[in-house]
């Protein structure tokens, strides 16, 4: 409903830490991928190894009952009921379950309101509360937050950083950014298979393997990206018919 009613259909959604990617996992795991998830077998989800990641989808009308309901049987397995006021609360304390989600800008406010809305409806209690920019830094830095919008920057040759985003060490240390609170030892593991990684293609198996582990964690809602570069340009420049595969190639364009 977002994309469509926002963004104009703009965007496509996000299925991947590694989106638009040759590093992005897809489909079911290639042999190569099975051969590295094979070591950690159950440790991880069988559904990493027979599933294929796919968030919730709605047709775009706004009609979520089918999500919703699903929603609702999870949280039941999980321990928590409406009670007679309509709140969802925890079948063994009876505490209701609330959360907040920080924002850092208002704008994004039209973009969490209708999940805030679609959780009411399940009986859950949210709040979206937008601060100025320190603020946000200092509560993100010292994970004080429920839920916020962020996004983990990428690169073509993943490495160290992943241990910044990932890594079990520095979950409970303020300033990094495993915001996530990841701490999975077999995490920890693919990390360091990632960055040892001795040649390209086993960088982008390894890489793979890890996006499919990090993505049937859960720990996020993705969201959406941009396939393409969005540019306007003048007439009487021209550009190579090839580009690079990862970038504009500025460099490459000329006045005709």
């Amino acid at each position: 409903m977002i994309n469509k009613n926002l963004f104009n259909g703009a965007y496509a959604r996000t299925k991947s830490f590694f989106s638009n990617s040759e590093l992005a996992s897809r489909n079911l795991p290639s042999p190569e991928e099975r051969a590295i998830l094979e070591q950690f077998r159950g440790r991880i989800p069988d559904a990493v190894f027979n599933k294929v990641y796919q968030p919730p989808v709605t047709n775009g009308s706004g009609n979520n009952r089918r999500n919703l309901r699903k929603a609702f049987r999870l949280l039941a397995q999980a321990g928590w009921k409406v009670n007679r006021t309509g709140k969802l609360v925890n079948n063994k304390t009876g505490i209701p379950l609330t959360f907040e989600i920080l924002l850092v800008s208002p704008t994004f406010e039209r973009v969490v309101l209708p999940f805030k809305k679609n959780l009411e409806r399940l009986g859950i209690d949210v709040k979206v509360r937008t601060v100025d920019n320190t603020q946000y830094e200092n509560r993100v830095k010292k994970y004080d937050f429920d839920i916020v919008v962020w996004s983990f920057g990428q690169s073509l040759s993943p490495g160290n950083e992943q241990r910044n985003y990932w890594n079990s060490k520095i979950a409970d240390i303020p300033g990094y950014r495993n915001l996530a609170g990841v701490r999975d030892p077999v995490v920890d593991e693919l990390i360091e298979l990632v960055i040892s990684a001795p040649d390209r293609k086993s960088l982008i198996y390894r890489t793979r393997a890890l996006d499919r582990v990090l993505l049937f964690g859960h720990y996020v809602i993705p969201q959406w990206h941009l396939r393409h570069y969005r540019v306007a340009y003048w007439n009487k420049i021209a550009r190579p018919k090839i580009s690079p595969k990862y970038d504009l190639g500025f460099d490459t364009w000329w006045i005709q």
